[in-house]
């Protein structure tokens, strides 16, 4: 029990210290729902404030969650779903009454400060959708000015590094020729604007398709020789950083180097079918908790040094009900009964966090607060020892 506590400990420390150096960026989780056996969003707002993770991704604006969430001190994106584009992209009034409806009733209360619209659209192929995602987003960003929210609540859309047709080496990185009449105007939108460019990158899809070719311990930023840019003389030593820079290279082929890439999804899963190779709780555990080191210390890219790498993790809970192979249904942190899948933190774990009855919520909340109290009582000592130095 004592080294559950001191588990316990140190993943908050390492969550609030996260939380305190990132100034608003860092680390946040991906809240998906696509599931019948999760737990309530009350509850979730126990979960992560007891981890103080505060940035927070959904794929819609769920009311439900939004609400559970007021007077927090969490950040939400919240997602504008594929299905709404192409009517908002002919009528913009459509997008002033969604804004309306899925935001207004929450800004006041919740900390909404991104609009993801639409997800992965380039990698449906369908152009209809594709020419529609940039007028859809520009009547979002209408919108928000309309109603003086446009400094408060950024307007974006996250991708799927399909839309590369080179990745290798980084600085070689360009765009599918067929998308880029759309990314060009696009990416000219996201300067205009100042809004990041969202990428959902996975090292394990890279490592699933070619085990032989590509080394586990790159993809799972273990120690290894890495690989160096030939054009460049970078060295990479994991996968992550290698994609994000293919990306940079390719949104600089477009005359863009004001545009930053933010980390929308990554994730390993910790089960999956016979032939998903590498999906484990033991892969999935080095993945994560090393993802959450590199945060912590504030990496940025070997092309972008000073620019800290910015990151939501896929994803908070095993989702049942998604489709595809299994590894789709087991990239949680957490079972839904609030069970860890596997330990991850400072040192590769995360603590036993059971939400079975409201003694232990009461108890990991009082934990929580001790920890907070902790906190501010040290600044507070170091803010009078400072004065009396003076």
């Amino acid at each position: 029990m004592a080294t559950r506590s001191l588990s316990f400990f140190r993943v908050l420390l390492l969550f609030l210290t996260l939380s305190v150096r990132s100034n608003g960026q860092g680390v946040g989780i991906n809240y998906g729902q696509i599931a019948n056996n999760l737990p309530s969003p009350g509850r979730v707002a126990i979960l992560l404030r007891s981890l103080n993770i505060t940035r927070v991704k959904l794929y819609d604006a769920d009311p439900n969650v939004l609400f559970s969430f007021s007077n927090s001190q969490v950040d939400f994106m919240i997602g504008l779903g594929n299905e709404f584009l192409q009517n908002m992209s002919t009528d913009p009034t459509k997008a002033q009454s969604w804004i309306q409806q899925r935001l207004q009733p929450h800004i006041s209360k919740t900390r909404i400060t991104s609009i993801v619209v639409g997800n992965e659209i380039f990698k449906t192929n369908d152009h209809v959708l594709i020419s529609s995602l940039l007028p859809a987003m520009k009547a979002v960003y209408s919108a928000l000015v309309s109603l003086g929210l446009e400094k408060q609540v950024t307007v974006t859309s996250a991708h799927s590094l399909d839309m590369l047709q080179t990745s290798y080496p980084p600085s070689s990185g360009s765009f599918k020729e067929e998308f880029i009449p759309y990314l060009q105007p696009l990416l000219d939108f996201h300067s205009q604007i100042k809004s990041p460019f969202l990428i959902n990158a996975y090292p394990f899809f890279a490592y699933k398709d070619s085990p032989k070719e590509i080394s586990l311990e790159y993809a799972l930023f273990q120690p290894n020789q890495g690989m160096v840019d030939s054009n460049t003389n970078l060295h990479y030593d994991n996968m992550l950083f290698a994609q994000v820079d293919a990306l940079y290279s390719a949104i600089k082929t477009l005359g863009h180097t004001d545009v930053e890439v933010r980390i929308s999804e990554t994730g390993w899963p910790s089960k999956g079918e016979e032939n998903e190779i590498g999906a484990s709780p033991e892969n999935a555990a080095l993945y994560n908790g090393n993802l959450l080191r590199l945060v912590q210390e504030r990496k940025g890219t070997p092309a972008k040094p000073s620019v800290p790498i910015d990151v939501y993790v896929f994803a908070l809970f095993n989702e049942n009900l998604k489709p595809g192979p299994i590894s789709e249904r087991n990239y949680g942190l957490f079972y839904p009964d609030g069970k860890p899948v596997y330990n991850v933190g400072l040192q590769g774990y995360l603590p036993d966090i059971i939400y079975s009855s409201s003694a232990t919520t009461i108890k990991i909340l009082n934990v929580w607060r001790a920890v907070m109290g902790l906190a501010v009582a040290g600044m507070i000592l170091d803010m009078g020892v400072r004065m009396k130095m003076r």
